[in-house]
């Protein structure tokens, strides 16, 4: 399925079987999950992919002629080099390249990726469940921790990221509060179903202060709000890649030590802890499947919120509906 240029619906397309390189391997994708990154790319909210492109960056895949298992994520190459790769940062590097954005990425039935970039996938979790740890997972993990020790927990935008990070985080011991749109009974049982001691709307004061909030919705008017919820010197943590504009707040909203920062990207580092953890916890992920052909489907129901869990394509797996594990 590919995109041509922003805001125009994917199309089916015969494109030639990509050729691995030096360092590469030719994957036949199983599965591929649907991230909200992949809506901002084909909104064009973020400016400049390659075109046409292939979208997906969370792709499950097996090594052609090998029959190993392998997760590619968001990151797709570094240089190793500047000063950031240098100091354990490569998610920062200047040069750094992604999948389904400066390369072709897994909504295909074959794909090609950088091996030192691939994980191999832990046991007991199918093509379509492994699919979401690989990026809804893994820059979850990330702003989770730098959440640092909190103990009271919110999350803001119950989707893909919060249900697997939920169970990260009650695994560890500690409190989480779910925000969802206002509203949304449906979300707010989910989360409570998952651990969460609490789950109103965003719009709705917290029954008691929070140590540090997580922002998983791309909308910027959180801030303020996560702001107002924290204790002192809490923590909001944003973690998607886009959000829209942060509304002017008071001074005193981010007094008291209150600290507001992002996550950008990942690291390998970051993959091989999450991947490692995840099922000692163990983490349930719950998918929806779509065939590779509803696409622009798959992106509508992400955008208006009516995905429970994450959206997974299943493409080289024959599992199909709601899967649970």
């Amino acid at each position: 399925m590919v995109l041509d240029e922003p805001g125009r619906p994917l199309r089916a397309a015969d494109v030639p079987e990509p050729e691995p390189g030096p360092g590469e391997l030719l994957l036949r994708v199983l599965a591929c999950g649907v991230c909200r990154t992949d809506l901002h790319i084909f909104d064009g909210e973020l400016s400049k992919p390659k075109l046409p492109l292939v979208l997906g960056h969370q792709l499950v895949g097996e090594v052609v002629g090998e029959g190993r298992r392998v997760g590619v994520p968001w990151l797709a190459w570094t240089d190793g080099d500047c000063r950031y790769c240098r100091s354990g940062l490569e998610n920062l590097c200047d040069r750094a390249q992604f999948t389904g954005y400066d390369r072709d990425g897994g909504y295909a039935e074959y794909a090609v990726a950088a091996e030192r970039y691939c994980f191999p996938l832990p046991d007991g979790y199918s093509d379509l469940q492994a699919a979401p740890l690989l990026c809804a997972g893994l820059i979850g993990y990330r702003a989770l921790r730098f959440t640092e020790e909190a103990e009271v927990l919110g999350l803001y935008g119950f989707g893909s990221s919060a249900h697997i990070i939920t169970q990260v985080a009650r695994h560890q011991g500690r409190r989480v509060f779910a925000f969802t749109r206002a509203g949304d009974d449906e979300g707010q049982s989910f989360a409570r179903e998952l651990g969460a001691e609490w789950a109103g709307g965003s719009d709705e004061t917290p029954p008691e202060e929070l140590d540090a909030a997580i922002i998983f919705a791309p909308v910027g008017a959180l801030v303020p709000a996560a702001l107002r919820a924290v204790r002192k010197a809490g923590i909001v943590v944003c973690a998607g890649i886009h959000m829209s504009d942060i509304p002017s707040f008071p001074y005193e909203l981010l007094w008291g030590e209150r600290v507001v920062r992002s996550v950008a990207n990942l690291t390998r580092r970051d993959g091989e802890e999450f991947l490692e953890l995840a099922p000692r916890v163990p983490v349930r992920t719950e998918v929806e499947a779509f065939a590779l052909e509803d696409a622009n489907d798959a992106l509508e129901r992400l955008r208006s919120g009516r995905i429970r869990g994450s959206a997974v394509f299943s493409i080289g797996t024959h599992a199909s509906g709601t899967d649970e594990g």
